[in-house]
């Protein structure tokens, strides 16, 4: 297949971790079709980009074990059903090459949002009140975290060392 082709059906990974951050962000819900696109994707991506079956086995497999990691913290209420299928649909992606700089730069960002919304949510109300109700939803003191913002930095960040992105453009 045309390496364009391949590079064109990688940019489905990026625009739908972009999407579930935007959704989480304003609404505090990744959306169950996002992570089902996102990993449906991934058959036609790694066809495109020559995955070896091998390797497609591996990427699959982590996956997997992603979404048992990420059901067993949802089910300790440590981690959101979105968050935890987001999580699983980008390691399909990913694969274990990427898996450590993801979780690494996921923790990262996930640090920086709760801290930079516990500094926000201290503003004055007449601050926190302006601006889309999507906004002040967020800066409500004692709110949740969008933790599918953290998930697509760390998604986007460790991107270049997935399999796939390897195969069409090594960095």
């Amino acid at each position: 297949m045309p390496p364009l082709i391949a590079a064109l059906l990688l940019l489905a990974f990026p625009a739908a971790v972009i999407a579930a951050a935007i959704t989480d962000a304003t609404s505090y819900i990744i959306p169950n079709r996002l992570s089902a696109i996102l990993a449906l994707a991934f058959v036609p991506a790694a066809l495109a980009a020559g995955l070896s079956p091998t390797h497609f086995a591996i990427c699959a497999g982590v996956g997997v074990a992603a979404l048992a990691a990420g059901v067993a913290l949802f089910a300790l209420r440590v981690m959101g059903g979105g968050d935890a299928k987001l999580t699983a649909a980008c390691l399909l992606w990913l694969g274990p090459a990427a898996l450590v700089p993801f979780l690494l730069w996921t923790a990262v960002a996930g640090g920086c949002l709760a801290v930079g919304l516990l500094l926000a949510r201290r503003l004055p109300a007449p601050v926190t009140s302006t601006g889309p109700r999507w906004v002040g939803r967020l800066l409500q003191p004692g709110g949740d975290v969008p933790y599918g913002v953290a998930i697509a930095v760390g998604a986007l960040v460790a991107f270049p060392l997935s399999p796939l992105a390897q195969l069409v453009h090594p960095f």
